[in-house]
């Protein structure tokens, strides 16, 4: 079986090898790596574990007027490690997948869903959890603590990426979902949640986000770190949107994800020390790495130099995590967000 995973990166060298390791510890056999305009030797790393057999590595610098996410999708379609692959899964470098049955791998998953054509892996937000500097230290073991495994709101934090089969039920790749679906293969598509329940018609035809009032987690999860430190928050809000250029990183996208109340270290029973040493040992990957952590802090040292960071840093430091919603705590908004559903489906109709 080829598994395939389809990543864009920019300016991230420094998280580059604990997430290849841990994905291939996991299963993937195949990586295809688009690089964006890279400052921090993220491209030079690429290309080097590309001369070492690990992935294939494609330049796609800009500009991009819809984004150089898209732009990387719409590259990815025809290239022959999408169109060679058995399964497939977009996602991004601060996703990692987080099995949960048999031995944590992908084959694992696959025979607990044996008819699966599509496997919806919902987020788990992991939260910053008061770290405020920029270390060399793996992301998994740094951010242990996460959202619980339900709750109302914000819906945005159960959106999903989606491990799939390829074929042809869909001939475009998409963000959170596959697209494009073929009219000819719509009744054979069966989607399952990460629990492992079959999904409803609308999944299979546009759905991106789970039922939140749902644990979607029993048989897999993707653990989201989408915060990390502060420091390496502003090196991400610097970079900016890869879907969306004009998209800032601000309080509003920290507030949404900053979910810190119940620990998950589950994702630590996999492994990976091993191939990650194995990479960071080589005599040119183990330096760039190590200059791709110093060039995060160099540039967050060169931004606070400007009023606005040093603002959005202090306020970081200010907010704690995140409250949990309870239902009648959020029916405040979902009442209001049914009504204008509601609104929305008559002015289709």
């Amino acid at each position: 079986m080829r598994a395939t995973a389809l990543i864009g990166v920019k300016n991230e060298g420094a998280f580059l090898i604990e997430w290849l390791a841990h994905h291939r510890a996991c299963g993937f056999t195949d990586f295809l790596v688009y690089s964006n305009d890279c400052s921090d030797g993220t491209d030079l790393m690429l290309d080097r574990l590309a001369t070492m057999g690990w992935l294939i590595h494609m330049r796609n610098d800009g500009p991009h007027p819809e984004g150089p996410q898209w732009a990387m999708l719409k590259a990815a379609d025809k290239h022959p490690a999408i169109v060679k692959a058995d399964w497939l899964l977009f996602c991004d470098i601060d996703e990692f997948v987080n099995i949960h049955v048999g031995d944590r791998s992908l084959n694992a998953l696959l025979h607990a869903l044996p008819d699966a054509t599509a496997i919806t892996l919902t987020w788990r937000m992991f939260g910053n959890a008061g770290v405020i500097e920029i270390s060399d230290q793996p992301v998994t073991e740094t951010f242990t603590h996460a959202a619980p495994a339900t709750f109302a709101w914000p819906w945005r934090a159960q959106l999903f990426k989606t491990l799939f089969r390829n074929d042809g039920s869909y001939r475009k790749l998409g963000v959170h979902r596959p697209r494009s679906p073929d009219p000819a293969r719509a009744g054979m598509a069966r989607w399952y949640d990460g629990a492992g329940r079959a999904l409803p018609a609308d999944f299979p035809q546009g759905r991106i986000f789970s039922d939140y009032t749902r644990d979607n987690y029993a048989l897999v999860q993707l653990n989201h770190y989408a915060l990390g430190s502060m420091q390496n928050y502003l090196v991400k809000a610097d970079r900016g949107r890869a879907n969306r250029d004009t998209a800032a990183f601000d309080m509003s996208y920290w507030v949404e994800r900053n979910f810190s109340a119940f620990e998950d270290r589950s994702i630590l029973a996999l492994n990976a020390s091993h191939l990650r040493a194995e990479l960071l040992a080589d005599p040119v990957l183990g330096p760039l790495h190590h200059q791709a952590v110093q060039w995060r802090r160099a540039r967050f040292a060169t931004l606070m130099q400007q009023e606005p960071w040093r603002a959005l840093f202090g306020r970081l430091l200010m907010t704690p995590p995140s409250q949990v919603l309870q239902p009648q705590d959020a029916l405040h908004i979902l009442i209001h967000a049914q009504t204008a559903a509601k609104r929305d489906s008559l002015k289709q109709s």
